[in-house]
């Protein structure tokens, strides 16, 4: 199984600015010495020692994951701006995709504002199947791309579409994907990849509260000894206190959720807008502080970038 990051940040995309490719540029330029620029592998050996926040970026968009199951199915979770990111690539492959499988965790725009920019979607030799555990699937998507909010509606995509309300879980080849309703105001869902004995949990959009915690067999089932975990750990735990009731999570609440459920790999998403990379970087280094101080054991904890890919 393969994981991929195309978009994840939370809310609302947020690019580079001017102000801060300068801020970066310049503290790189404060940490340069000439012995560093004196042939090619000085020059490359500066920059393996430059911190991640300054050479290269997190990414500014909104919420995609692309899972490839052994056997090449594609299945993707939320179509944020991210998802553009996906189909360009997809076009450039010798073999390109002629399914995907599309699953919505749920329906703010941060979520579904990349549809409309997928390219395969506009290919008729492609089908797209949608899937969610919202009733209102189709509606949904068909009322966003409709004036005055798009010039085009749904049907101008050629690509065969499908659209399913799930009520359990779903096999994909010998891949089942399950989900799970979580804390988030309008209903979102987690979900979880199953292939063979590797299990991949995709869990945007929830405020973890003392049930998540219980250890119950419903919870075990779920979250249980998964070898990855995807989760919104947009706050620290003051903005988490202050911002209760709003639907997203602590990274020091994601770790301690990890732990529990004796899951090896956690990846903090759903970054707020207002981050920088360097913000985002200190947020990380504390994430791996607590699981020192706490003495976790077992957990290691990554902070989910754009292109960055998982083999399990």
């Amino acid at each position: 199984m393969l994981i991929r990051f195309w978009g994840v940040r939370g809310s609302l995309p947020a690019p580079l600015s001017t102000a801060q490719v300068k801020s970066k540029i310049a503290a790189v330029l404060e940490r340069v010495h000439p012995s560093d620029l004196e042939s090619s592998t000085s020059r490359e050996r500066f920059l393996s020692t430059l911190p991640p926040w300054l050479f290269g970026t997190v990414g500014g968009n909104t919420p995609c994951v692309e899972t490839r199951t052994n056997d090449g199915e594609r299945i993707i979770f939320d179509a944020g701006s991210g998802i553009r990111e996906l189909g360009l690539a997809a076009l450039k492959e010798r073999q390109r995709p002629s399914v995907y499988r599309i699953f919505f965790s749920h329906f703010h725009w941060d979520h579904v504002q990349g549809l409309p920019f997928f390219g395969p979607a506009y290919d008729a030799a492609v089908t797209l199947n949608f899937h969610s555990p919202h009733d209102n699937l189709e509606k949904t998507l068909r009322d966003q791309m409709r004036s005055p909010y798009f010039p085009v509606g749904l049907d101008v995509m050629s690509a065969k579409k499908t659209f399913t309300h799930l009520t359990g879980p779903v096999q994909i080849g010998k891949a089942t994907v399950a989900w799970r309703k979580m804390n988030h105001p309008g209903s979102s869902y987690a979900y979880s990849v199953t292939e063979g004995v590797k299990r991949f949990i995709y869990a945007t959009d929830t405020e973890l509260s003392s049930e998540d915690f219980i250890r119950n067999d419903d919870n075990a089932a779920f979250f249980g000894g998964a070898e990855v975990l995807v989760i919104d750990s947009q706050y620290t735990l003051g903005e988490a206190i202050e911002k209760y009731n709003w639907g997203h999570s602590a990274f020091s609440l994601a770790v301690d959720f990890a732990s529990t459920w004796g899951i090896r790999k956690l990846y903090l998403f759903h970054h707020d807008p207002s981050y920088d990379d360097r913000k985002l970087n200190s947020i990380w280094q504390s994430a791996r502080w607590y699981i020192d101080h706490m003495s976790i054991r077992g957990v290691d904890v990554q902070l989910a970038t754009e292109g960055t890919e998982i083999n399990l």
